[in-house]
């Protein structure tokens, strides 16, 4: 497949709140951020901003407009979120740098929302909860990695873009920091791809064995069979992390959030990383 990728991202495995009213808005700021030459590192960046004011915010939840304000700066992070991507895709200025400042950025986001709660929490339950913490915040970065693998997987194999190339191992790692980070975040990837690792070469090979008919042909095969369990991946965004945050912290349950995070998302990744392998296994190519 050639020319331009779309701005936007694939629709058909998008959650209901991206296409409606995140990415929209998302949208509408790309064309003033292009034509004042802001990167998409800069919006990524702006985006962090927010994020960690939000862990600022948090740690006051127990003042119910605290929690208020941590939602609308999580909300804001994720307009920007939205935004350095589509600016990204408008300027043509993808990077391995990008990448990565983009998945640190939505890791130091949750970060600084968890040590908002761990100030709040600790004085009045014990320095347990910093551990619960701790431990909700690794079994998140494994259910994030999966998640976005799942979506690469489909971005590039079913739509064949480019700018979603899938994660190797093979060869020598890029020098520099950013190189060894980026191999880093490959290795997560492929620790919790649910199979995808072993079914994208053979799907490669059949595409690369067909002619431009039967290349669409499997491609739309592909789509038709993933996309409806892709969309049910997004019970592990970021989006669905922030309305549950929101959620606890404003009702005065903040503990319960990480209760759902460690246990509740957990058992749910191990019962979507089988039923993927399943997936991928029967899937003909």
């Amino acid at each position: 497949m050639s020319g331009p990728e779309p701005v936007r991202r694939a629709g058909d495995i998008e959650s209901w709140s991206n296409l409606h009213l995140v990415h929209p808005l998302s949208g509408a700021l790309v064309p003033w951020f292009a034509g004042r030459g802001v990167t998409p590192n800069q919006v990524s960046l702006a985006g962090l901003a927010c994020g960690v004011l939000a862990g600022a915010a948090y740690a006051r939840a127990d003042h119910p407009a605290f929690a208020v304000l941590g939602f609308a700066l999580m909300f804001a992070w994720h307009v920007l979120d939205g935004a350095d991507g589509q600016l990204a895709r408008l300027t043509n200025s993808f990077s391995e740098l990008g990448k990565i400042i983009d998945g640190v950025c939505d890791y130091v986001t949750f970060t600084a929302v968890y040590l908002g709660f761990a100030v709040l929490l600790m004085p009045r339950a014990g320095h347990w909860v910093l551990g619960l913490i701790i431990l909700s915040g690794a079994a998140h970065a494994l259910q994030s990695a999966a998640f976005e693998m799942q979506r690469q997987v489909y971005n590039y194999l079913g739509l064949g873009r480019r700018s979603a190339a899938l994660p190797s191992l093979e060869g020598p790692a890029k020098p520099g920091l950013a190189g060894g980070l980026y191999r880093l975040y490959e290795r997560a990837q492929i620790l919790v791809a649910g199979g995808a690792a072993s079914f994208a070469p053979r799907f490669q090979a059949a595409l690369a064995a067909a002619s431009p008919e039967e290349d669409e042909a499997l491609r739309a095969r592909f789509r038709a069979q993933f996309a409806p369990i892709v969309r049910q991946w997004a019970l592990f965004s970021s989006n669905t992390r922030t309305g549950l945050i929101f959620l606890c912290a404003v009702t005065g349950w903040p503990l319960l959030y990480f209760a759902l995070e460690l246990l509740g998302l957990s058992a749910a990744l191990a019962w979507y990383l089988a039923r993927q392998r399943a997936l991928y296994a029967a899937f003909r190519v």
